[in-house]
């Protein structure tokens, strides 16, 4: 899953940023709301953690262009105020979610996975496919109902290739989806990554390597 947190609080941004990570996420970080219509310009985010009370340019003027520019981005948005009408309000933008601070990092996550799941074709919460299942809430991945230890990046790459239901996933897809901007795209990590993550899923293989296209399970 990739996402965007939009937070002018740099510790704050940078705290939600770094545990999303530790969910296998792959996460930008713009600190103001100039910065986030120039990253979702040209990136695809599934889901915007998006601060309301921005500089440069508010939080509801960058909600507004989202939905104006018909963007796929499913959008929470965080606020200082739990009042009822700025609920509404904030929803009313057109953001899909809206959670007032403080909150609980747990709540956080769990509501950015349940708009990950909406942002693009609507699957199950438990993925399953060729004997492997994966279950993103508890990061557990089973095959033929072994559990199998594996990386953040390889979880996020394993469940990239199961929400693609048999299609095949180009490289530059696995990055842009399992790492973040500052990935080289260049880099060799997406290869090394699936040798490693073939080794530990076992025999038979599961992930095939579309030469010259990207891999596929």
């Amino acid at each position: 899953m990739r996402v965007l947190v939009v937070e002018d609080e740099r510790v704050l941004a940078d705290a939600i940023a770094t545990g999303l990570r530790r969910e296998a996420m792959a996460v930008d970080v713009a600190y103001d709301g100039a910065g986030a219509l120039e990253r979702t310009g040209y990136i695809d985010y599934d889901v915007i953690v998006l601060d309301r009370d921005l500089p440069k340019v508010h939080g509801d003027e960058v909600c507004r262009s989202l939905v104006a520019a018909r963007s796929s981005s499913r959008i929470i948005m965080l606020t200082a105020s739990g009042d009822v009408d700025d609920k509404v309000e904030g929803l009313d933008l057109g953001a899909d979610d809206y959670l007032a601070k403080p909150f609980a990092f747990l709540e956080l996550v769990a509501r950015v996975r349940a708009l990950g799941r909406r942002a693009a074709t609507a699957l199950p919460p438990v993925l399953e496919r060729a004997g492997i299942t994966l279950d993103p809430g508890r990061r557990v991945v089973l095959r033929d109902g072994r559990e199998i230890q594996v990386t953040r990046k390889e979880f996020a790459v394993l469940e990239e290739l199961m929400r693609a239901e048999g299609l095949v996933v180009s490289q530059e897809d696995l990055l842009d989806k399992a790492w973040d901007e500052n990935i080289d795209p260049f880099t060799n990590v997406v290869r090394v990554t699936m040798m490693t993550l073939r080794k530990k899923l076992g025999d038979p293989p599961v992930i095939e390597t579309v030469p010259g296209v990207g891999y596929r399970l």
